[in-house]
């Protein structure tokens, strides 16, 4: 790998590491007490969020279908965005034992120059911490400094890893692209769920054990995601395109430039099917607005037991994207049938 290769692989890990960690949300107001004997009858809406089938498995205590670890740079980044905007749109509702967030933030860099005085290189030799202006409940905000403990220790094996990923562009691209759904979810999720409901509350207490690695609040009822998942997709004719306009949509809510224009999906192929005769693989065209205006590019969807898994798209066709859980579970359901 060249050094111009391996700096501009830095920088973009740089750019994600700024981009996943600075978000935050409005204000909101009062406070509530969680009793847990009432867990069967608490509700927690996500539908229509980027990550809603995590924080329904989170919620439910189903600790079992979380496909992400602890150790994932995803749950860190979901785990300090919700502290951060429960923070900004929720203060009055916190304890009087709240902790404030804290932050690194450079304190020194050394910068190095050409012979005729040009930077040529800059980064820090020396980090500090300082506060956020946002506060969290202690009990979760040591629960996320643990998991950040985790993260720090192996972050040069991490950082490895990524570097020598032959498709670390497209991941990286990709982590923005969850942080940007991560931040449209932080701006919606206390609409659905008012700060001091009880299933804000018990979502709080999943999460914290989820990052201690203890057992699980469980509820009995299954999350519709894990159900249609058991169940498969459905068979007989559906209007793919209509289902790859609204999955490519959805997608296109966390594209950092390119803008997805409504409605252009076409030349809906069927590559392959299963034995029962759903697809398997489909490939369409469709077209975006870009830099040099407006252009043509291709999807492809992969299918699981009849529903759809993965995203591939042109610019990055071995990077895949996960389907928007509510528009896969409606799918399912049969709302998409000819």
């Amino acid at each position: 790998m060249s050094l111009a290769n391996l700096s501009f692989k830095l920088a973009v890990l740089i750019a994600v590491f700024f981009v996943t960690t600075s978000f935050v949300g409005e204000r909101a107001g009062a406070s509530c007490d969680f009793n847990y004997s009432q867990q069967e009858t608490i509700t927690f809406n996500t539908d229509g969020l980027y990550f809603a089938e995590f924080y329904d498995y989170i919620f439910r205590g189903h600790f079992e279908n979380v496909k992400m670890k602890r150790e994932n740079m995803d749950f860190l980044m979901i785990f300090e965005q919700y502290l951060r905007a429960y923070g900004g749109q929720c203060p009055d509702y916190l304890p009087k034992d709240k902790v404030e967030i804290m932050e690194q933030v450079c304190a020194m860099e050394e910068v190095t120059t050409n012979g005729y005085g040009v930077e040529t290189n800059r980064v820090c030799i020396q980090w500090k911490w300082v506060g956020t202006g946002l506060y969290a409940r202690s009990d979760l905000y040591n629960a996320k400094m643990k998991v950040e403990g985790i993260h720090r220790s192996d972050a040069l094996r991490t950082t490895l890893n990524m570097i020598a990923d032959p498709n670390a562009m497209g991941n990286s691209v990709d982590r923005i692209h969850k942080a940007k759904g991560l931040k449209n979810d932080m701006a919606q999720i206390f609409n659905l769920n008012p700060c001091n409901s009880k299933g804000v509350r018990r979502f709080e207490e999943n999460l914290k054990r989820f990052a201690l690695g203890t057992p699980a609040l469980r509820m009995q009822g299954s999350s519709k995601y894990a159900l249609i998942k058991k169940t498969g997709g459905p068979t007989g004719s559906h209007n793919l395109a209509k289902l790859l306009n609204d999955l490519v949509s959805d997608q296109s809510r966390t594209w950092a430039f390119n803008r997805y224009i409504g409605g252009s999906i076409t030349g809906v192929t069927v590559q392959s099917k299963d034995s029962q005769g759903r697809p398997r693989e489909v490939k369409a065209n469709y077209s975006y607005k870009g830099f040099g205006g407006n252009s043509r590019g291709w999807v492809r969807v992969s299918f699981s037991n009849g529903l759809p898994q993965c995203i591939y798209f042109f610019d990055f066709p071995s990077n895949c994207k996960t389907p928007g859980s509510s528009i896969v579970a409606s799918y399912a359901q049969g709302n998409y049938k000819n």
